[in-house]
């Protein structure tokens, strides 16, 4: 008897040792779990306060943009005194209204053709073999590796033999041909199977057929992500279409924003509303489609 009560008061004491090390487990994870929060919100903060400034002050007359900035409170981030002379100004005196079409413009086109282009270099990459298919793959992965800075100068006097300079021919182009689109397409082709692409070409099907009616549809999630990775490097471009543009006919957003910088002054209310219409075209693409986007760039490991 005395056996098992020793036995039942040990096997009480480890009961109780075993709640305690559970309590003190979920203490850990509910203090892990708090911590990560607040650096959530602390990121989350350091984020969305510049862009919450830049907001708040394209509503503002230009004087007053700076004069609650220092000490910070919480006029620095709500405006006393609401004004849209900004926007107004943009599309009444700068001509943004022919900016924002120019670069929507050339975006779509960019990616509509791109799109088109590379999508067909990644199938003959993928599923056709041809003498020095390696080194043209490895060719085509550099392009997205080297600095533009590299090929700025080479790819001016190409376009300038062409004729193509200040035009949207010139703008359009050289953004066609995309090696990381080719590369993501690449990747997604490889996943199919090539019993279907035979079955196909059985059934008479022309490898026109098999890549547009057959593979296309197939990769959906792809197509948003190449398309939203074109369209977002095209519609943030600077340097090209600052180099290859000179008339006004043909400016673009990017480049355009250096105007609101002159010799005597900055107006940096404008420059902000500039911003702020310059980022809400890609938000309003990516937040619906960011399903897509996310199981396009997932979906493309690397295969051999």
């Amino acid at each position: 008897m005395r056996d098992l009560k020793v036995v039942s008061e040990a096997q009480k004491q480890i009961n109780i040792d075993v709640s305690e090390v559970r309590r003190t487990q979920k203490r850990g994870e509910i203090l892990s779990a708090f911590s990560l929060y607040i650096l959530h919100i602390f990121l989350a903060v350091i984020v969305i306060f510049p862009l919450l400034f830049a907001v708040v002050s394209s509503f503002r007359p230009l004087e007053e943009i700076f004069r609650y900035v220092s000490p910070i409170s919480w006029r620095t981030f709500i405006p006393t005194e609401i004004t849209f002379e900004a926007y107004i100004n943009l599309f009444t005196e700068r001509g943004f209204g022919r900016i924002f079409l120019n670069t929507f413009f050339v975006s779509i086109v960019t990616v509509i053709f791109g799109i088109f282009i590379n999508s067909m270099a990644a199938f003959a990459f993928a599923k056709f073999n041809f003498r020095g298919k390696t080194l043209l793959f490895l060719l085509v992965l550099l392009t997205f590796m080297i600095p533009f800075e590299v090929i700025a100068i080479p790819l001016y006097n190409i376009v300038d033999d062409l004729g193509w300079l200040d035009t949207y021919y010139g703008l359009i182009v050289p953004g066609l041909a995309n090696g990381l689109v080719i590369f993501l397409y690449r990747q997604f082709f490889l996943d199919i199977p090539d019993s279907l692409l035979e079955a196909a070409r059985i059934d008479g099907a022309s490898w026109w057929t098999t890549y547009w009616r057959i593979l296309m549809p197939l990769c959906k999630p792809v197509t948003v992500s190449a398309s939203l990775l074109v369209f977002i490097f095209q519609w943030e471009s600077f340097m090209w279409p600052l180099i290859a543009t000179s008339s006004k006919s043909y400016r673009v957003l990017q480049v355009a924003m250096g105007d609101f910088v002159t010799e005597h002054a900055t107006f940096w209310n404008e420059m902000f509303a500039a911003s702020v219409l310059g980022i809400l075209v890609p938000v309003l693409l990516v937040l619906p489609l960011q399903r897509y986007f996310v199981q396009g760039i997932t979906g493309t490991g690397a295969k051999e």
